[in-house]
């Protein structure tokens, strides 16, 4: 049975449709240890002060600063020696006048001592140490509560934890992390034609690509992919690959999105949920589907594998990265002048994929099947539906298409 494209819609009326689908957060809870990459759920504030106590910045001896005005190269000050702290230490021992400490980098300040002197500037003789450098009150000691005090904001909610946003929740022994729960997205091949890449291919056959660039692609905007196999162009086949993970917060399909006999997604949709959008004004990916199953997204992306990925990058991946609450990074944005002029289809807005050489973006002039396509684009630039030449050396906006 064939179908018939739906009104053709503008891409940008298609962004605001996606815009506008309703999203579910929910919070989990995960180890200190399995934090990384993930996006922080709530506002952190310091629980302690840091340092938790005045600390030692520099290897030297433990002092009271006035014992040492005057002290010079020609005319040392002589103190005595009562005790020797490392950090991780507990002072045992109060800096009296005319005394001083041996003190590692990170040990507490000793009671009593309110400087530090570099050991490069003293002398250890029979028990004592000659200090040929006065000290400044609070010399390298960093005060308890210098960088943080308790109760200090540190991070908000929404921030992407690297290794260093980690290591300020560590600092705090924050060892359970509240963080967004990662969206769980199907990822549905499908076509008569496609086989996976463990089966042997016969003649009329090709493997399976959009499936792993998909899947990774999902990855790269914060959500966990679940990988459903290969369905055919079958109506049945379709609905259960779909009706198997309506527990997946959204659903990709590539293939089965045209107005051709063997292409029966539509129909499903028709069936079981809605269909907002069949039909873009966009070049590649004109048959792209949007719709829902029980409240949940459903996107329908071409089979070409080039035009499966771009419209994933342009459509998709924004939606997804707003579901996992994971912003796009400014440095994922660049401006580079085009290498050659690039005729493109007047009337429709156009997806150019280019690779990056030489600080500039090359038009990579193969079409949507292609799978080199794939493999040498870093990123894409975008062409007005009413422009039909950008001229040689136009600076362009690319965004690439690696989000993280």
């Amino acid at each position: 049975m064939g179908t018939e494209f739906l009104k053709i819609i503008d891409s940008e009326d298609v962004k605001g449709i996606i815009e506008n689908i309703e999203i579910k957060r929910e919070i989990e809870t995960v180890h200190l240890t399995d934090a990384y990459l993930r996006v922080l759920a709530e506002n952190v504030h310091a629980t302690i002060d840091l340092p938790p106590f005045n600390r030692v910045s520099r290897d030297g001896y433990a002092v009271k600063a006035e014992d040492t005005f005057g002290a010079s190269e020609d005319k040392p000050v002589t103190l005595k020696l009562i005790d020797a702290i490392g950090a991780g230490d507990k002072p045992e021992k109060k800096v009296e006048k005319g005394t001083c400490i041996e003190v590692g980098t990170g040990a507490p300040v000793p009671e009593g001592a309110d400087a530090v002197i570099m050991v490069e500037f003293t002398e250890k003789v029979d028990g004592h140490v000659h200090i040929h450098k006065s000290a400044a009150i609070k010399q390298w000691i960093a005060s308890k509560g210098s960088d943080v005090s308790e109760g200090d904001f540190l991070l908000a909610s929404g921030t992407l934890l690297t290794h260093d946003k980690i290591g300020v929740l560590g600092a705090i022994g924050m060892g359970e992390v509240p963080v967004f729960k990662k969206p769980k997205v199907a990822v549905i091949s499908t076509g008569n034609e496609i086989i996976s890449y463990d089966e042997t291919l016969e003649y009329g056959k090709i493997y399976d690509i959009n499936s792993q660039t998909i899947a990774n692609a999902v990855k790269s905007c914060g959500c966990t992919p679940v990988y459903s196999g290969v369905a055919k162009d079958d109506y049945d086949d379709i609905r259960t690959h779909i009706e198997q993970h309506l527990d997946a917060d959204v659903i990709i399909t590539s293939g089965g999105t045209s107005a051709g006999a063997g292409d029966v997604l539509k129909l499903v949709l028709d069936d079981i949920g809605e269909v907002f959008v069949h039909g873009i004004a966009v070049k590649p990916g004109k048959p792209t589907i949007v719709g829902k199953i029980n409240n949940k997204p459903v996107f329908g992306l071409p089979g070409y594998p080039a035009a499966a990925l771009t419209i994933f990058h342009v459509l998709v991946a924004p939606f997804l990265r707003k579901m996992a609450s994971v912003s796009r990074r400014k440095s994922d944005v660049l401006r580079l002048k085009l290498s050659r002029r690039y005729h493109s289809s007047r009337g429709r807005h156009q997806y150019v994929l280019v690779k990056i050489e030489n600080e500039m973006a090359s038009p990579i002039l193969k079409d949507s099947g292609a799978i080199t396509a794939i493999a040498e684009a870093d990123g894409y630039f975008e062409i007005n539906k009413n422009v039909e030449l950008v001229p040689e050396g136009v600076e362009v906006e690319v965004i690439l298409l690696e989000s993280r």
